[in-house]
């Protein structure tokens, strides 16, 4: 990585300057950033903000290659991108858009970014750009939208499986009861908090591979399916505990489950490229130098 800088002129002054704006931006838009980190340090279904700078640090790192191509220069795109995060970020201050607000401070430090590195790195960088994106809180009245049917749908299903091999489950709404002890489907248990840790491991693993767009869609689109199966094959098995073990030991199992269904979800990404290899379809590219 030294050498690759060091070949386009680049100077610990370049990442200085870089990293001072980038500080800056954060400092000028204090408020909405320490709102956002509130929100994931106290909200579970915003969890998934914690994996965001990982994963774009994970993007920059398997293109690092490109940095090749890449000149330190100024460029006005960055004080534009600035300007807008500023209008965005007002706005949503005093019109109560929450999304505007957040999104707005989350241009901010990126426009300060770009004003010295240039606008070459963010076309050569994209993908570890966009996925800041993730940062932002989805907005209660969406949440609500999504998880309520998610909520009766893995109650359905997670009742039809059960009474399927054998295990009666009595549902009213969004509660089961099995073996007389009433087991409700409320938010932990939607799914919504894997659906948007999914679709975020689902991005990293589609652009940190050198797929063809096509397979990349693919992928983006079968995550939120992917998701809401590896809920329903996680709470079967939950509910069955509720039933039969002591709370305690269900709750734990709940807990540890999500975790795993990580890796379910991501051996569901790789049996997707499997499948298209198996059907002789193009799913890789190679690489140029410089990319």
């Amino acid at each position: 990585m030294a050498s690759v800088l060091s070949r386009n002129t680049w100077k610990p002054a370049h990442i200085a300057a870089a990293l001072v704006m980038i500080g800056l931006g954060v400092l000028v838009t204090f408020q909405p950033w320490a709102d956002m980190y509130f929100i994931a340090s106290k909200d579970e279904e915003a969890s998934q903000m914690w994996l965001v700078f990982p994963v774009a640090a994970w993007l920059v790192w398997v293109r690092r290659g490109r940095l090749r191509g890449c000149r330190p220069m100024g460029s006005l795109l960055g004080p534009a991108i600035v300007a807008i995060g500023w209008v965005l970020s007002t706005v949503g201050f005093y019109r109560s858009i929450q999304a505007c607000w957040h999104f707005g401070a989350v241009l901010v430090p990126v426009g300060g970014f770009l004003s010295v590195v240039g606008r070459d790195l963010i076309r050569r960088f994209l993908p570890a750009f966009l996925v800041l994106v993730f940062l932002v809180p989805i907005p209660g009245r969406i949440r609500q939208g999504i998880s309520q049917p998610m909520m009766r749908t893995t109650a359905d299903v997670t009742q039809r499986i059960s009474d399927f091999v054998g295990v009666p489950v009595d549902r009213s709404g969004n509660q089961l009861t099995i073996n007389n002890v009433p087991v409700a489907i409320e938010e932990a248990c939607n799914g919504l908090r894997m659906v948007f840790s999914l679709l975020l491991v689902s991005y990293a693993f589609a652009f940190g591979e050198p797929l063809r767009n096509y397979v990349r869609a693919i992928i983006l689109l079968a995550s939120p399916v992917s998701a809401i199966a590896c809920n329903v094959i996680r709470m079967v098995p939950t509910i069955w505990m509720y039933g039969y073990a002591t709370a305690e030991h269900a709750s734990w199992f709940h807990d540890k489950a999500g975790w795993a269904m990580l890796v379910v979800s991501f051996l569901l990404l790789m049996s997707i490229i499997r499948v298209l290899q198996w059907a002789m379809l193009p799913v890789r590219h190679f690489m140029l130098a410089g990319e």
